[in-house]
């Protein structure tokens, strides 16, 4: 019997690690496996992260100690990187040996059967395998053992995932930690104002921001952080949910280690009230948010964004007071040397952090040293966001001294030599299209696309059917798969031929690809040649590239590409797409930003688009597009909201700055 898909074998604690301390404590806390990224590649970019050198060790001790590791390569690759990309996990192949990599990009494929990595490979949450079919699609192109679960679904839904999972495929569910607003592989939000992409974890979090409509102003979109605490126990009624993920690789050891016991007491002690009582206990010392169960028992579903709760990280400890040369705030805690705290939100003037050096008791007052340099206002929260007991400290100060006696190996070049496609000679009529949510006041040209829903396909004739791209949506949730089939075969029925898919994964809906041309949309996120590549060998015809590139990765990436590409080159880009939108946000209506930036809401199905208000606009470099290869330009078009006002903006997103 295999033990490793029994229902008596529990599944792994796997816990987050940003930094050497945090690893540790996760050892310290019992953690069945640890992820974490290095330098590069890594979807947590802000996070610390290791050089090779001190990983290789904390690898040895790991496996010394029954623990594995996991390495987060869950990037977005830009063409110029494939090369860098294989030498690293070459490297990681010869000298780290971790278990597994966690990949999203799918250039990634090609690369690890060019280094030969004997590893496993996890499907990052961030590639958005939302519905059922998609599972069968991913196993069978990509050959990856794990997927990483969003974490909107219900559990009702993991039980339908869990259901149609391939045998020799794993899944991995998330039960504590941050929560993004919008879907994982779905927001832009950060890119598009700031030219720091999340999908190559470098979100600088604008959804944490306070932002205004009507005269209110809140953090509308900050989330509580999930917390399935005492409800993980039904988790194990699903033996296919291998692993309970934990987040936060930007955390400290004292969160690690916290979340990591509740954890284990709650997987192995579920029917022990007194032992869930204390696991209840740790995660509320944990100092993370106020936590949610989210989606996960669909019949009390909760919203994660509530204007009551604080969402700063860390434990809120106290509010300062008094003026700025005599400031102090009166403890909720008591407070110990080497605690760290954060005064005021990261996104507000003055914010900083402080480190304890003396014992403060519970109510005791602590005055906050002034400085020319920094205003702290009065009423701004104060946050413990880690500290080291002295218990905890021994611990991983054990472990680090076991360091020492590992001998590590030492680092040799890579011998990698990047393999990439032949781009094709296959020269494509240029198509210019237009693709509308309604065809209500338009003039459709003679090709132009139209986002696929039930009530667009009943009212189409099958004389305009084949004129038509069929869009699908970029996330479908097990409750819709069943309808999206349904409206794919009626547009077929009706002679339509052109689809574009914005997941790879809905390439499943289509069993005789070749009588298609399927396009892998813009939402698919392929960003180099060896992902377009992948692409490719699923059946797909062409590929619209990834929005979030500079000009420098538009013009290169044709010269490899062995399909037809595509690009969005004007019109109404989300800032992300999301599952749920705060009860005190008024749809198609709008909200501006600190920075006057304005933006709005609107519902299409079950999900949450929010746009702003200034469109992608590529249309001056037509030509330098043209010449490099492109055979499809897009423009995307939104019914916009009255009252909502577009701003005139270059749109250029990242093509000036070459998204870093």
């Amino acid at each position: 019997m295999d033990l490793k898909h029994s229902s008596a074998f529990p599944p792994e604690i796997l816990a987050p690690a940003g930094n050497k301390a945090s690893f540790l404590a996760a050892i310290a806390a019992g953690a069945d496996a640890v992820y974490c990224g290095l330098k590069f590649f890594s979807a947590r970019m802000a996070a610390k992260n290791f050089t090779i050198e001190e990983f290789t060790a904390l690898v040895d001790l790991a496996h010394i100690k029954g623990v594995k590791v996991f390495v987060a390569l869950n990037s977005l690759l830009k063409p110029d990187e494939l090369i860098q990309a294989g030498q690293f996990l070459d490297l990681l192949q010869c000298q780290v040996k971790p278990d597994a990599i966690i990949i999203q990009d799918l250039g990634m494929v090609p690369l690890i059967k060019q280094t030969g990595f004997s590893g496993e490979v996890h499907l990052s949450t961030l590639a958005n395998a939302s519905f059922p079919a998609a599972l069968q699609i991913i196993r069978q192109h990509l050959h990856v053992d794990r997927v990483v679960l969003p974490r909107e679904l219900n559990v009702d839904e993991l039980r339908i995932l869990a259901r149609e999972c391939p045998a020799d495929l794993d899944l991995e569910v998330f039960v504590h930690g941050a929560l993004c607003y919008g879907v994982s592989g779905r927001c832009y939000w950060s890119s598009y104002m700031g030219g720091k992409s999340g999908l190559r974890g470098r979100c600088v979090q604008p959804c944490r921001r306070r932002y205004t409509q009507t005269g209110q102003t809140h953090r509308y979109f900050s989330c509580q952080d999930l917390s399935v605490d005492v409800l993980a126990k039904v988790l194990l009624s699903i033996p296919k949910v291998r692993t309970w993920k934990i987040e936060g690789r930007k955390k400290g050891p004292h969160y690690v280690y916290y979340t990591v016991r509740a954890y284990r007491m709650l997987r192995d002690h579920h029917r022990n009230s007194k032992m869930k009582k204390e696991a209840l206990d740790l995660l509320g010392r944990a100092l993370g948010r106020t936590g949610t169960h989210y989606q996960f028992l669909p019949q009390r579903p909760q919203d994660p964004v509530n204007l009551r709760n604080q969402t700063g990280s860390g434990m809120l400890v106290g509010k300062v007071k008094g003026a700025k040369q005599n400031s102090y705030f009166n403890t909720r805690e008591a407070l110990f040397p080497g605690d760290v705290l954060r005064i005021g939100y990261e996104d507000e003037s003055g914010h900083h952090t402080i480190r304890i050096g003396r014992a403060i008791p519970k109510g005791g007052r602590m005055y906050l040293s002034p400085s020319s340099k920094i205003t702290v206002a009065r009423g701004a929260p104060v946050f413990l966001t880690d500290r080291r007991e002295k218990h905890l400290d021994n611990k991983i100060s054990g472990l680090a001294a076991q360091l020492d006696s590992i001998q590590s190996s030492g680092r040799r070049g890579s011998a990698f030599i990047l393999s990439l496609p032949a781009g094709t000679k296959k020269k494509s009529r240029l198509l210019e299209v237009p693709v509308f949510r309604s065809l209500a006041g338009t003039n459709p040209p003679e090709r132009f696309g139209l986002w696929l829903s039930g009530g667009i396909i009943k009212k189409i004739s099958g004389k305009i059917a084949s004129r038509i791209s069929w869009w699908l949506s970029p996330i479908i949730w097990p409750e819709n798969e069943k309808a999206v089939v349904e409206q794919v075969k009626l547009a077929i029925k009706k002679g339509g031929r052109h689809f574009v898919l914005n997941a790879p994964w809905q390439i499943a809906f289509f069993k005789r690809r070749e009588r298609f041309k399927l396009w892998a949309g813009p939402f698919c996120n392929l960003a180099n040649p060896l992902a377009v590549d992948i692409a490719g060998t699923m059946g797909f015809y062409g590929a619209v590239v990834s929005p979030e590139l500079g000009s420098e990765d538009y013009l290169r990436l044709p010269r490899h590409s062995p399909i037809p590409l595509g690009i969005v080159t004007k019109g109404n880009w989300p800032l992300c797409v999301a599952r749920t939108l705060a009860e005190d946000i008024r749809q198609n209506k709008a909200f501006s930003s600190p920075m006057g930036e304005q933006a709005w809401a609107t519902r299409y199905g079950s999900d949450y688009w929010i746009y702003p208000n200034w469109k992608l606009d590529l249309r001056a470099h037509k030509n330098a597009l043209r010449k490099a290869g492109y055979a499809l330009f897009i423009d995307l078009i939104e019914p916009l909201p009255k009252g909502v006002k577009m701003k005139r903006r270059k749109g250029l997103w990242n093509w000036d700055i070459n998204l870093p």
